[in-house]
């Protein structure tokens, strides 16, 4: 069964208020400030606010965890070479849901809260973080298309804080 088109409604009318008010018509889509953000889809994280960027300065990549997968490297590969990114960040952030559970324990409450088994789904559950984005720096900057090309940081935001702690 599809959505029906009250499901969403309310984001579309809020879409009209925005569309009116729409500047970024015409933009060529490019990094302005060179930069690319890996991050988690927690949604307590503003990934161009929290480093004083706005719309059009930086390319953003979000999975659960901030994990440098290989959709993440696909990303920052055509960032590179394409859009003008020359600084990657990596940032992860404290009190992650995807630290708190191992990956078979997210499959058990997958499959409870389903219904259905979820043990064929794989979640990259980040059990050591730190350990976690000095190995996400290494496969960016050992990436053969991106390599030099880019200067590469592991970061983590403290979502209590709204600061980054510089580790890689």
């Amino acid at each position: 069964m599809g959505p029906s088109p009250d499901d969403f409604a309310d984001l579309l009318e809020h879409n009209q208020a925005y569309g009116q008010a729409f500047g970024l018509g015409g933009f060529d889509g490019i990094a302005r400030a060179g930069v690319a953000i890996v991050t988690c889809m927690d949604s307590r994280i503003e990934p161009l606010a929290m480093v004083g960027l706005t719309h059009g300065d930086a390319k953003i990549f979000r999975n659960p965890g901030g994990r440098v997968t290989d959709a993440a490297l696909e990303a920052l590969v055509l960032g590179v070479h394409l859009l003008n990114v020359e600084r990657i960040m990596i940032v992860p952030h404290t009190r992650c849901a995807m630290s708190k559970m191992s990956e078979n324990e997210f499959r058990d409450k997958i499959t409870e809260l389903s219904g259905m088994d979820a043990w064929w789904q794989h979640f990259h559950v980040v059990p050591d973080q730190r350990a976690a984005l000095v190995e996400d720096v290494h496969r960016v900057t050992s990436h053969p298309l991106i390599g030099a090309r880019a200067k590469v940081g592991g970061f983590l935001y403290n979502v209590d804080t709204g600061l980054l702690e510089h580790l890689v």
